[in-house]
C-alpha cells in the first residue's frame, strides 16, 4: 500500500496562506501540514522532519512547498531547504512565493499563443517586482529583446544587473522609465508585447496609450483589483481581440495559472528528485496545453458515420 501523499507548506508570512492551503488538497494532497511564521534558522530541522521518517523508495510521496508573500525570502528558504537535502534522502520542492512563478509562466505562455516569442519585442511594466523579474527572465530566455520598465531607471537598471548576474543574456534586456511619457511612447510604439505586473491600484497604460501602439499584438494586464492596470482591458478577458490586438486580463490568465500549480503539486508526488520554480513551471504549462490543444483538436474531428451496407 502506498503512502499518504504529504504535502509540508512552508510559509514566511505570520499565517500560512489559505489559497495555497485549498489549491494544495483540490490538487490531491492527503495530508497538509503547514508552518507559518518560517525563518531560515528554521529550515533544517523542518527538511530533515521530512527526510527521515520515510524510506527512500516512499519519500517521493513526501514534497514540500515553500510559500508566503515575500518572493525573496522564500528563495532563501527554498534554497537552504535543497541544500539540505542529499541522495538517497531527497523530496521534491516548489517555490511560488506570492503566485509569482506560476503566474509569470501563465502569461508568457498565453502570449505565446499569438506570437513567436524568439526575436519578438516585450515591453514589461512594473517589472522590478517578483512577477515582473520572472516575466522578464521567461521572455528573455526564449530570445525576445525585453525592455524593463519601471517608474524609476535606477531600479530598471539594477533590476537588468540581477537578471545578467543570473545568467540572462545581457543583449535582450534593455532599462527605461516608465514615468517618462517621451519614452514610455516610444518603447511601446516598437513593442509587440506589453505585460503589467504592477500593484493593487496602479494604472499603468490609458486606453489611448495602447491605442496609438499599432505594432502591439498582445496586451496582458496582471493587476487583479480594480482599477485594472491597463485602461480598457478587464479582469476577466481571455484572448479578446481588439483590432489587431489580443488582450488578457488578470483572471484570464489566472485559469491557466490554476492549471500549472495544480499540476506541478501533482508532479512532486511522481518524483522525490524536482525543484519546481519559474522554468519548471513554464515547461509543465506548455504540457498542459499542448494536452488542451489535442483534446480540443479531438472534439472538432468530425464523426465519419458507420456503414450499414
Amino acid at each position: 500500500m502506498s503512502k499518504p501523499k504529504i504535502l509540508i507548506q512552508l510559509d514566511t508570512d505570520s499565517k500560512a496562506s489559505v489559497f495555497d492551503a485549498v489549491v494544495a488538497i483540490d490538487s490531491g494532497v492527503d495530508r497538509l501540514l503547514q508552518y507559518s511564521g518560517i525563518r531560515p534558522e528554521d529550515v533544517r530541522g523542518l527538511v530533515h522532519g521530512a527526510m527521515y521518517t520515510r524510506g527512500p523508495g516512499d519519500l517521493k510521496n513526501t514534497a514540500i512547498f515553500v510559500g508566503g508573500s515575500n518572493v525573496s525570502d522564500g528563495e532563501v528558504i527554498a534554497a537552504i531547504a535543497r541544500e539540505t537535502l542529499f541522495d538517497p534522502f531527497r523530496v521534491s520542492i516548489m517555490l511560488d512565493s506570492n503566485g509569482a512563478n506560476s503566474t509569470a509562466a501563465a502569461a508568457v505562455l498565453c502570449a505565446a499563443k499569438h506570437l513567436p516569442l524568439e526575436n519578438s519585442t516585450s515591453l514589461v511594466l512594473a517589472a522590478t517586482g517578483a512577477v515582473g523579474q520572472r516575466v522578464c527572465r521567461i521572455l528573455a530566455n526564449a530570445n525576445s529583446l525585453v525592455t524593463i520598465a519601471s517608474r524609476s531607471l535606477e531600479r530598471s537598471r539594477e533590476c537588468v544587473d540581477r537578471l545578467v548576474a543570473s545568467g540572462v543574456a545581457s543583449d535582450r534586456l534593455k532599462a527605461a522609465c516608465s514615468s517618462d511619457l517621451d519614452t514610455l511612447s516610444r518603447v511601446l510604439a516598437e513593442s509587440q508585447i506589453v505585460l503589467g505586473c504592477g500593484a493593487a491600484g496602479a494604472r499603468l497604460l490609458t486606453s489611448s496609450q495602447l491605442s496609438e501602439a499599432t505594432e502591439l499584438r498582445v496586451a496582458i494586464d496582471l493587476n487583479a483589483v480594480p482599477p485594472t492596470g491597463f485602461e480598457g482591458i478587464e479582469l476577466t478577458d481571455k484572448g479578446v481581440q481588439r483590432g489587431n490586438r489580443i488582450d488578457y486580463g488578470a483572471l484570464g490568465v489566472g485559469g491557466l495559472k490554476m492549471k500549472i500549480h495544480k499540476a506541478c503539486i501533482a508532479a512532486m508526488f511522481e518524483s522525490n528528485q524536482l525543484f519546481l520554480d519559474c522554468h519548471e513551471m513554464l515547461a509543465i504549462g506548455r504540457e498542459i496545453l499542448a494536452v488542451d490543444k489535442s483534446i480540443a483538436s479531438s472534439a472538432r474531428r468530425p464523426t465519419i458515420p458507420l456503414s450499414t451496407t
